[in-house]
């Protein structure tokens, strides 16, 4: 389904220049013009027609602008007040829904926020998308309340949540974004699409739920690959000494402790983590 606005819109990079917008290098910012393409990023997730969405610095809302088409409801979070004139336009072109929160998305509980099922689509500003990221992917309760993460890195970062275990790109990104949910690049984006063209090429990483491994609690997990990719070049028994238990559990798994952390896949990840601490109670799915 298009969504239509209620009054017709001039083009995105008119708007921009009208309001005397320009990206700030401060706020990790790059502007897309190219509707095109942003429709093709917001058709990622599926059928928004009367879905919720999440987006992390809109910005002017190019992306905005194609979720709004695509009939989404979109709760926006931006902390650059030059774009709020902007975007509260924006809001009024397509009758309300769009809701603007002026506030750095860091600051912000998303569920808390939306409150019920939503997708989270975002060109995320590149000083904060990978910490943002790992807060997405580290809920307490699983399945999560986000229902798909869409979301726009540096093609490195986004070769460094798909990676294989045994490659140099495979961490403790991977990790995390594949043991309970399954990632993949949906979509490269040329640098030459961006205003002002970043340094580096991007890429749109697509993330869902599965199911999550039993027994195992998150947090123990993330510390796991917290020191073993921390210290990458060193044994397992070097690398993880430092947390209780580790080292005995790798023992007791058969996990060779001469062994370094890029060799160890996510499944033995998830067995020392179910064998070093007690699971969480999960939300049972809907």
């Amino acid at each position: 389904m298009t969504a239509a606005p209620n009054r017709p819109l001039p083009p995105l990079r008119e708007t921009v220049r009208a309001h005397g917008l320009s990206a700030s290098k401060a706020l990790g910012q790059n502007f897309l013009f190219d509707e095109q393409l942003l429709d093709r990023i917001a058709a990622l997730p599926g059928d928004l027609d009367g879905q919720t969405v999440f987006e992390v610095g809109p910005g002017p809302g190019g992306l905005t602008r194609a979720l709004l088409r695509a009939g989404a409801n979109v709760i926006a979070v931006e902390r650059d007040d030059r774009c709020l004139p902007l975007l509260g336009e924006l809001g009024e072109a397509f009758d309300g829904r769009l809701t603007v929160i002026p506030d750095d998305a860091m600051a912000i509980d998303a569920d808390a926020l939306v409150g019920g099922p939503y997708h989270i689509v975002a060109n995320l500003p590149y000083n904060v998308g990978t910490a943002l990221f790992t807060r997405w992917l580290e809920p307490k309760s699983w399945p999560p309340l986000w229902k798909s993460l869409t979301l726009m890195f540096q093609q490195e970062v986004a070769e460094r949540i798909v990676a294989p275990v045994g490659t140099s790109a495979y961490g403790r990104l991977a990790v995390l974004a594949q043991w309970r949910s399954t990632p993949k690049i949906a979509m490269k984006v040329h640098r030459s699409a961006f205003t002002p063209p970043p340094k580096v090429m991007s890429a749109i990483v697509h993330v869902t739920p599965a199911a999550e491994p039993e027994g195992v609690n998150p947090r123990v997990l993330s510390k796991l690959a917290e020191k073993g990719f921390g210290q990458r070049r060193k044994m397992l028994r070097q690398s993880l000494k430092g947390m209780a238990g580790a080292v005995e559990a790798l023992e007791t798994l058969g996990i060779d402790p001469t062994r370094r952390a890029e060799t160890v896949s996510v499944a033995e990840w998830v067995a020392l983590a179910r064998a070093l601490g007690e699971p969480m109670t999960g939300r049972s799915p809907a």
